[in-house]
């Protein structure tokens, strides 16, 4: 006859293997959703200024200023398997040092349940947008991407960029320090 504990560890493991195959039929009725949805994004002021660098070099290094307007419907994004979105947006543009430079401007935690509709007028950056050298000054063609993270119940953490996106030109002329 079998003891309690050979009884105990079959139960156990019985119950862990039927877990783990509700986990993966979770993760599958998911994974081939398409998590993209349209975003409108629409730049306000427009700055550059010329300021040393806060490092050990003490360089002059660009750094841009923008508003932004952000509207975008994110509820199509929630199922029961996502727990919620970590959103982002980024600036991605190219200098002659570099052909690709992504800079992350602002982001925001959608949980679950809280209200999925944004629509921000007048924002400002939540972080600086730095540029390793001078290349935002004239730059034409920076480009504002809204991304998200999906933060499931199990499977996948994904990346994924709006539909649409938004291009400005940087000014040619330096801003004052006073503004």
């Amino acid at each position: 006859m079998h003891t309690v504990l050979t009884r105990g560890n079959a139960t156990v493991a019985y119950t862990l293997s039927v877990l783990a195959c509700l986990t993966f039929c979770c993760f599958v009725s998911t994974v081939f959703l398409d998590y993209r949805v349209a975003s409108n994004i629409n730049t306000g002021k427009v700055l550059v200024k010329n300021v040393p660098d806060y490092g050990a070099s003490r360089e002059k290094h660009d750094l841009g200023y923008i508003t932004f307007d952000l509207e975008t419907n994110l509820t199509s994004l929630f199922n029961w398997n996502v727990k919620q979105l970590f959103i982002f947006l980024t600036a991605e543009y190219k200098t002659e040092d570099n052909v690709l430079n992504q800079v992350v401007l602002w982001d925001k935690i959608i949980r679950r349940g809280s209200n999925a509709v944004l629509d921000f007028k007048n924002l400002n950056t939540k972080y600086y947008f730095w540029d390793d050298g001078n290349g935002l000054k004239n730059n034409p063609n920076v480009t504002l991407y809204l991304s998200w993270n999906i933060i499931p119940n199990a499977g996948l953490l994904p990346t994924v960029k709006s539909f649409s996106s938004h291009t400005f030109k940087f000014p040619s002329e330096y801003a004052s320090a006073l503004i």
